[in-house]
């Protein structure tokens, strides 16, 4: 598994500069003036380097919505049972959740993992089964997962990326689920960037001052006994995170290797996607961030990968939610550099 990793981590290239300098030369020749469509022409730019074109074609879109429980909530840091997080899943499968409206609004098809629901579902549901353990150890008495589960997930993340380039999809997404997961999020946070667990960690799915408190001190505790190595991604992985943070960290070090864009949701899904950037830099040419979580954890990541989000609406959901939303901006990015006319077909005149 872990060959699995390196292997798909060797394909990843930086983003041509010459491709980048072509799709560019060409928004100059797009009836607008130069730049007066912002951040929508460099996404166009982005998604033409990725995809080797100066005429990225309409997309094909799909969201991984990965989920998995957490043995740290033992601790109290949820106002939510566990038993939400599966509860929650077989709401996503009948399309009744936010991620189901948002995508279905946008064109965007959904696929839900079990990565490690401590939940027999039924065999006839039509859910992606790659259950790499049944809720993650109590990571603030013992590591969340072994090495050996960490790399599972990963390798798992790494597969369900090629099934989706497989299956023609050109903008993929992760979303997550899992009751305790802003928990592990905010240890790995801390692990990577060595800021302290206070600064980083919020309500989560709303508990209270008491709980805040308590939450705070669970992920010292876990830094504590563990002892993540920051400089190993899959060390601080197994120690602090979480089977569905495993998977989504493989979906998009797959996906970069596929050279698929793809776009993280919030906090828990822009850890993972911190932890790809960690075991591959050149992952962050095919990152998207879609857009600033209210989660206090959440800056710290995105000033780590070093990549912008594209929205600002107030949003903590997860799910993928933001990743739909943030999707059909960057499809509208694409098309403007793929249909809009130029100057010479539509006769209009150019600055002189």
């Amino acid at each position: 598994m872990r060959n699995r990793i390196e292997a798909a981590c060797r394909l990843i290239s930086p983003l041509s500069e010459t491709g980048l300098a072509s799709a560019r030369a060409t928004q100059l020749t797009l009836t607008k003036p130069p730049g007066s469509l912002g951040l929508l022409e460099e996404i166009g730019n982005r998604i033409a380097a990725i995809g080797g074109t100066t005429a990225p074609r309409v997309m094909r879109k799909r969201i991984y919505v990965v989920a998995a429980d957490h043995g740290v909530t033992a601790e109290g840091v949820s106002a939510y049972p566990r038993e939400v997080t599966y509860q929650m899943v077989l709401n996503f499968l009948r399309g009744g959740a936010a991620i189901n409206v948002l995508s279905r609004h946008s064109g965007i098809e959904v696929q839900v993992v079990d990565a490690g629901v401590d939940y027999d579902f039924p065999p006839d549901c039509r859910l992606i089964r790659e259950k790499i353990v049944r809720g993650s150890a109590n990571l603030s008495r013992e590591p969340a997962l072994t090495r050996e589960q960490a790399e599972r997930g990963v390798s798992a993340g790494v597969d369900l990326a090629e099934a989706a380039s497989r299956d023609g999809i050109t903008l993929l997404g992760v979303g997550e689920m899992g009751i305790g997961n802003t928990t592990a999020a905010s240890a790995v946070t801390a692990a990577l960037t060595g800021l302290d667990p206070a600064s980083l960690t919020d309500r989560g799915a709303g508990v209270d001052d008491v709980g805040l408190a308590r939450k705070i001190d669970v992920i010292r505790r876990a830094l504590a006994v563990n002892q993540p190595d920051p400089s190993d991604a899959l060390d601080i992985l197994a120690k602090v995170g979480g089977a569905e943070i495993g998977v989504m960290t493989g979906i998009v070090i797959g996906a970069a290797a596929q050279r698929i864009a793809v776009v993280a949701d919030g906090f828990i899904s822009t850890a993972a996607a911190a932890l790809a950037v960690k075991l591959q830099s050149n992952v962050r040419d095919y990152l998207f961030i879609a857009h600033r979580s209210v989660e206090r954890g959440h800056a710290a990541l995105i000033d780590f990968i070093g990549v912008q989000p594209l929205l600002d609406l107030g949003m903590r959901l997860g799910e993928g939610t933001g990743a739909a939303l943030a999707m059909h901006i960057i499809e509208a990015g694409s098309k403007l550099l793929d249909e809009m006319a130029t100057f010479s077909e539509a006769g209009v005149s150019d600055k002189e």
